[in-house]
């Protein structure tokens, strides 16, 4: 069934109105180690870093949220001109509205983020149950939208298993990825949607081409509890109770992003990302960026400004953790020292056996 513009308009909604979050993306395990000496000038710090040649300000992506809908313009405009404003990345929500509804104002809701951030490092987004039906062509037509500097392929099983009218065939979707991958004219993301990505996942993501994984794991936004409230609003309550037992489902992130950098080179880490101390732990697990998706949504609907003024404090938030691990750059970042405790810890130990 084709993503329709209204479903788009329900998750933004829900997100806005429900407890749709849950807790334990693992952050709160790592702690990095102090310097306190780290003979560096905090001003000085290099937060900058490279994705796919093209050079970001700090490390930091606002994740695939939105698009679809009409109601959904505003909110991208706000996003991708703080984004370019302030040199971060960003992604779009799923393009399948844009790709399958001819209708002027659904495709604007995309193509907006270019017109207002023309220099800015922008991804597509289509799903990977979508490319069973969809040739390298159609996934072009996405990089066209927006004229990406990369495509997302996102994975999303747990809430098509949610949705009542969900797409639960996942046959043949890693070829299809390894398809896209080969022939697409910019470099391929494979996302998860908030349940995390194993080593063994990982693995086979990185014997197919794919150019970076972004883990979102377990911790943050809950698909399956948005599904959740979907279904019980139509009426469907077995999938409405199916999506609350499987409201925690998942891989903690920061187990994630450990298990996804171990076998890949550029791994980004969201699902539960809060705060730029946040990134910088996932930084130091071997992430090449931090990506958050919620919190930029409440910014967003107020304007552009109320986005760079979170970006700023992540970005400020990041820099001290740098500052007090003595990382000058984001490449001493990633081999900075860190502990791991309590439940991650476990989760890491037993999954080392």
């Amino acid at each position: 069934m084709p993503e329709t513009p209204d479903r788009k308009d329900d998750h933004v909604r829900i997100i806005e109105q429900e407890d749709v979050e849950t807790s334990g993306a693992g952050f709160a395990d790592v702690e990095l180690v102090h310097e306190a000496l780290p003979e560096l000038h905090r001003d000085e710090i290099e937060t900058s870093t490279t994705l796919f040649g093209h050079e970001l300000a700090a490390p930091l992506v606002i994740e695939s949220m939105t698009g679809g809908h009409p109601n959904t313009t505003e909110l991208n405009r706000a996003l991708a001109a703080a984004a370019g404003r302030t040199n971060v990345a960003m992604g779009v929500g799923s393009q399948r509205a844009g790709l399958e509804f001819d209708d002027e104002d659904v495709l604007e809701s995309y193509t907006v983020v270019r017109d207002v951030a023309p220099d800015a490092f922008l991804y597509g987004n289509v799903g990977a149950a979508q490319l069973l039906e969809y040739d390298v062509d159609d996934v072009e037509r996405a990089v066209e939208m927006i004229d990406a500097d990369a495509m997302a392929i996102h994975l999303n099983f747990m809430q098509e298993a949610v949705q009542p009218e969900g797409d639960v065939d996942a046959r043949g979707c890693l070829a299809a990825i390894e398809r896209i991958a080969d022939a697409l004219s910019v470099p391929v993301i494979v996302k998860e949607t908030g349940n995390g990505i194993s080593r063994e996942t990982a693995t086979r993501l990185t014997e197919a081409g794919v150019d970076a994984i972004d883990v979102a794991g377990q911790g943050g936004t809950t698909w399956s509890g948005i599904e959740s409230h979907r279904a019980a609003a139509v009426g469907a309550d077995r999938q409405a109770g199916i999506g609350k037992r499987f409201r925690a489902w998942g891989i903690p992130t920061a187990v994630s992003t450990l298990e996804a950098a171990a076998v890949h080179d550029c791994v980004i880490a969201s699902g539960g990302v809060r705060s730029g101390l946040d990134i910088a732990k996932a930084i130091a697990l071997g992430a090449r960026a931090g990506g958050l998706a919620k919190p930029f949504l409440g910014p967003a609907g107020t304007g552009t400004d109320a986005v760079i003024d979170l970006i700023e404090t992540l970005v400020l938030e990041l820099r001290t953790a740098m500052f007090v691990t003595g990382a000058a750059s984001i490449a001493d970042l990633r081999e900075t020292e860190y502990v791991l405790l309590g439940r991650t810890n476990e989760y890491v130990t037993q999954r080392r056996r």
